[in-house]
Formats: structure tokens, C-alpha cells, sequence
């Protein structure tokens, strides 16, 4: 039996076919309702405020570690102003500085501003999850690109939260950032 060959426009619809499955199948995301009677609830006011220590690691899109880093964040509310101060060093000894500015809205929402986001990022806190979605222009090597974000927070007790996010440029996977958080 002679193996039937596709035509070479059959073989491109084919082809844009499986691409299309493949990626509507990674667009099956996370659902905030699924964490709402999750505990410990995460009161985002109470977690951030103080001073926290974290430690995470950037890795590529193959799980390769790419950078190492710790961050110190001082962390103070207003009312329903927020504010998140971010000091972080990297395992080259480089160092970067990061303000967040947070405001509380209605029905667990958060947005959040900070001069290296491009607009607001967009946040929502259910039981013990946050997510947060935002662009960030993230320096490489002397050029700067615009990334999205897809962050995810839980907080596993009353001093540790875990955080996982998700790193993309025109919905392509570049990497993840996973972070501990604890709270002094």
C-alpha cells in the first residue's frame, strides 16, 4: 500500500488546522471561582503590608534557570492606595528598583501602576488566589520589550505566599517566574 501524500495546499490547511487545536487548547486557563473558598483567604491589605523577603528564579521556556533573585518589599496602605516598594538583586549582582501603586476596587478587584508597566495592570483576589495581568517593558541587553504577564499568587499561610507567572510576547511562551514570598 503506497502512502497517500497531501497535496501542498490540503498539507497548509492541515497543518493550520493542527496549529489552531494546539492553540486553542493552551488557551484553557485558570479560573478565579475555582479558589473562592480556598484558605487561608488572602486579605491583599493584610499580606502587604510590612516588610516581606522573596526569592525567585526566571527560567526559559525548555525549565533552564536563567536568573536568580531576591527581593526586599516594604509595603504600606491608605486607605484603599497601596503602595509596594520592590528592591531587587539578581544573582549577577545586578540590582533593580520597582514601586507598585495599588488601588483597591470593588468585589476583590486590584489595579496597579508602576513606571515600568505599560497602562494598569489588571488584578482580582478570590479565597487564597490573586491574579494579575499587565504588560511589562523588560529591559535585554540593551533594547527594551513590552511582555505580558499572567500572575498568579496563593497564599499558603499566614507569612508564605507562592507565586507563578507566566511570561509571553504575541502569545508565545518565553518563560516563568516562580517566587516565594515571606512576611517578617
Amino acid at each position: 500500500m503506497t502512502p497517500r501524500l497531501l497535496k501542498p495546499g490540503r498539507l497548509l490547511l492541515a497543518c493550520l488546522a493542527l496549529a489552531s487545536a494546539l492553540t486553542l487548547g493552551g488557551c484553557a486557563s485558570q479560573q478565579m471561582e475555582s479558589y473562592a473558598n480556598e484558605k487561608p483567604v488572602l486579605d491583599l491589605q493584610q499580606y502587604f503590608n510590612g516588610t516581606l523577603d522573596a526569592y525567585g528564579v526566571f527560567t526559559d521556556r525548555s525549565g533552564t534557570v536563567v536568573k536568580r533573585f531576591s527581593v526586599v518589599m516594604v509595603c504600606s496602605w491608605q486607605g484603599n492606595e497601596g503602595t509596594l516598594d520592590e528592591d531587587f538583586t539578581y544573582s549577577d549582582g545586578s540590582k533593580q528598583k520597582r514601586v507598585w501603586h495599588l488601588t483597591r476596587l470593588a468585589d476583590g478587584r486590584f489595579t496597579g501602576r508602576a513606571d515600568d508597566v505599560v497602562g494598569q495592570a489588571q488584578g482580582e483576589s478570590r479565597g487564597n488566589a490573586l491574579h494579575w495581568n499587565y504588560t511589562l517593558s523588560l529591559p535585554v541587553d540593551g533594547k527594551v520589550y513590552e511582555v505580558q504577564f499572567d500572575d498568579w499568587m496563593y497564599l499558603m499561610g499566614e507569612r508564605v505566599m507562592l507565586n507563578k507567572a507566566t511570561m509571553s510576547k504575541f502569545g508565545v511562551r518565553l518563560g516563568e517566574v516562580t517566587l516565594s514570598f515571606y512576611k517578617r
